[in-house]
C-alpha cells in the first residue's frame, strides 16, 4: 500500500532551512525574530541581552547562554500563513563547524546572513562552501542596518566577486547603515518605515509610506536609494529563479533583526521562494519520491536536553512519505525494528508530542538505542541514505579518567559522545580503550566533553593535548608503511572502523607523500585549513 495520498501536498507547503553566519553577525537573534513575527513566540530574547533579559530561547545548554555562543542544535517548527516553516537552528561558533554541516544534510535552502560594516566573513565562506557542495539554494540577508556599515552596493559586489553568487537585491534601505530610514520594496516601489518597540523584544511597527511623502521627508536619502535601484535595473541584477534553485544567484534582503526591522519580508521570502522538499537520492543514486513510504535520516544525536531524564535524542529528517506516532521502522544499518510512541517535536529545550510527520519535517526520537548520525529509517520500502561526512579535525586529545573506579563510566560516556558526533573518538592497541584520542574541528568541542563527562556520565576526564594537525584517510596496507614513521600515527574510528593517519603538520604529511607515492592518504571534508 503507498503512502497517503495528501503527503505530496503536506511536502509542498513545508520550508526547511538553516541560517548560517560568521559568529556574531546575528544568526540566534535572527532566528528568534523569525519565530516572533511567525507568532510561535511572544517575546524574542537576545543571547548579549540585558541583565534581567531571558536568552534566546533555542540556546539551552547552559555554556551556550553563559558564553553567548550557539553550540548545540536544536529545531524551530511554526507556521506563518499555510506555510510550515521547520528551521534548524545551528552552531554559530566555527569550533562546531562539523555539527553545522550535518544540519546542514536536513535542509532544502539557507540564509545566508552578513553583517552591514563585515560582509562575508571567514565562518560564513566555509558554511557557504558546505551549500554549495550540497547544492543549496541561498537567501542572503544582509543584518544590523540599524548601525553604522558598508555600502550597500559594495556588499553586493562583494558576494559576486568572492562567491561568484550572483545578487539580486528584492527590497533596498533608505538610508546608510547607521542611519537607517525603512525599506523600499523593488518590486512594488512601496515604502516602509520601521519603529523600535522596547528592546526589540516584540514585532517591530512598520508604517507604509507613499512614495511621494516619502521623497518629500526623507530627501537625499531618498534620491541616493532610487538612483542605486535604478543602477541595479540597468545591469540587470534581477532575480532569476532558475539560478537560485541552481546555486548560482541570491535573492537579497536588507534589514536589523535585533529590533526586527525588515524580519517579515525575509519571512515571506522563505516562504516565497525557498524550494520545497522534493526527491532525495539513496546511496545508489536512485531518486526517492516525497510520496513513497515513509524514510528517514539521523542528522543528529543530542543527549542531556532534559535533565530531569538524562535522555538522548536524535533528530530525524523526514525524506519521504507520512510518518505516524507508534508506527515500526527499521533500522537500516542493523535491520532491526525500532519503536516511535515516544516521538516528539522540539522546540529548543521545549517538546511536545508529535503525531505525524511529512517530508521536511523533524522527528524527535527519545531514547533510541543504537541511533547515530547518518543512519536510515524506513518503512516497508529498503531505502539508505548516503551517509553524512565528517570534517577533518584538526586537535587532537588524549582522554583519561581521573578516577578509575569510574572506568565503566568513562568508556560509556566516551562512546555516546561519540555517537552524537560531539568529538570522533579514535583508538588505537597501543593506547587502549583506557586513553582514546578525540579528535575535532575545534578547542571549544573539548570543553563540551569535559564539561558532560563530568556532568552527565560522572567520569571527570583529564585532557591531554597532542601535536597532530592533519588528519587522512587511509588503508591497511599504508597504515602498515606509515607504522613507526615519526610525525604520524595510525587510529582506528570508532563509529565506522575507518583508519584514519594524522600528521604533526602539512608539511610531514607532504614529505611522506613523496617519500611513499603509492600511500593511501585521502583527504577527508577540510574544516577550512589548507593543508
Amino acid at each position: 500500500m503507498g503512502a497517503s495520498p495528501d503527503v505530496a501536498a503536506e511536502a509542498a507547503r513545508r520550508r526547511t532551512f538553516a541560517v548560517i553566519s560568521h559568529p556574531d553577525a546575528g544568526k540566534s537573534t535572527l532566528t528568534e525574530a523569525l519565530a516572533l513575527h511567525a507568532a510561535a513566540i511572544e517575546q524574542a530574547g537576545s543571547v548579549h541581552g540585558k541583565a534581567g533579559r531571558r536568552g534566546v530561547r533555542s540556546d539551552w545548554m547552559e555554556m551556550e547562554q553563559a558564553r553567548g555562543i550557539s553550540i548545540t542544535s536544536s529545531v524551530l517548527r511554526f507556521e506563518y500563513g499555510d506555510v510550515l516553516l521547520n528551521l534548524l537552528d545551528t552552531p554559530g561558533h566555527a569550533d562546531f563547524s562539523e555539527d553545522t554541516y550535518r544540519v546542514l544534510a536536513a535542509v532544502d535552502g539557507a540564509i545566508m546572513l552578513l553583517d552591514s560594516a563585515k560582509g562575508l566573513e571567514a565562518q560564513t565562506l566555509k558554511l557557504f562552501d558546505v551549500c554549495r557542495h550540497r547544492g543549496i539554494p541561498v537567501i542572503t540577508f544582509v543584518n544590523k542596518w540599524d548601525r553604522p556599515g558598508r555600502e550597500p552596493l559594495e556588499l553586493l559586489d562583494e558576494v559576486e566577486q568572492r562567491i561568484g553568487l550572483r545578487p539580486a537585491p528584492l527590497n533596498w534601505p533608505v538610508g546608510v547603515a547607521g542611519d537607517f530610514r525603512g525599506l523600499l520594496d523593488r518590486a512594488s516601489g512601496a515604502f516602509t518605515r520601521f519603529r523600535r518597540t522596547p528592546g526589540g523584544a516584540r514585532r517591530a511597527i512598520a508604517e507604509e509610506v507613499p512614495a511621494e511623502q516619502a521623497a518629500e521627508e526623507e530627501g537625499e536619502a531618498w534620491g541616493t536609494a532610487v538612483e542605486e535601484l535604478a543602477l541595479l535595473d540597468e545591469i540587470g541584477a534581477t532575480l532569476d529563479m532558475d539560478a537560485f534553485e541552481a546555486g548560482t544567484c541570491t535573492p537579497v534582503l536588507f534589514g536589523a533583526a535585533l529590533p526586527n526591522f525588515g524580519v517579515s519580508a525575509l519571512l515571506e521570502t522563505v516562504c516565497r521562494l525557498a524550494p520545497a522538499p522534493s526527491a532525495r537520492p539513496d546511496d545508489a543514486g536512485r531518486e526517492r519520491p516525497v510520496s513513497a513510504p515513509f524514510a528517514g535520516q539521523v542528522f543528529k544525536v543530542q543527549a542531556g536536553m532534559d535533565k530531569a531524564h538524562r535522555d538522548r535524542l536524535a533528530f530525524v529528517r523526514v525524506c519521504s512519505g507520512r510518518f505516524e506516532r507508534g508506527m515500526s521502522l527499521t533500522h537500516a544499518r542493523t535491520g532491526r525494528p525500532l519503536a516511535t510512541k515516544y516521538a516528539q517535536t522540539v522546540f529548543g529545550r521545549d517538546r511536545s508530542t508529535l503525531d505525524a510527520a511529512y517530508p521536511g519535517d523533524v522527528i524527535g526520537l527519545p531514547n533510541a538505542a543504537g541511533l547515530t548520525v547518518g543512519d536510515t529509517l524506513y518503512a516497508r520500502n529498503p531505502v539508505v541514505f548516503p551517509p553524512i561526512p565528517a570534517f577533518a579535525p584538526e586537535h587532537f586529545m588524549v582522554a583519561r579518567a581521573t578516577d578509575n573506579s569510574r572506568a565503566k563510566q568513562f568508556r560509556r560516556g566516551i562512546e555516546q559522545l561519540d555517537g552524537e558526533g560531539v568529538v570522533q573518538v579514535l583508538r588505537s592497541d597501543l593506547r587502549g580503550d583506557q586513553a582514546p584520542v578525540l579528535a575535532a574541528v575545534g578547542p571549544l568541542q573539548f570543553d563540551v566533553v569535559t564539561a558532560r563527562m563530568a556532568e552527565e556520565f560522572g567520569a571527570p576526564v583529564v585532557l591531554n593535548r597532542l601535536d597532530y594537525t592533519t588528519a587522512r584517510v587511509t588503508d591497511k596496507e599504508s597504515a602498515d608503511t606509515l607504522a613507526g614513521r615519526r610525525g604520524v600515527e595510525v587510529l582506528t574510528r570508532s563509529l565506522d572502523g575507518a583508519l584514519i593517519a594524522v600528521f604533526v603538520d602539512k608539511w610531514r604529511l607532504r614529505a611522506l607523500e613523496r617519500e611513499y607515492p603509492g600511500v593511501t592518504l585521502d583527504r577527508m571534508l577540510a574544516a577550512g585549513v589548507a593543508d
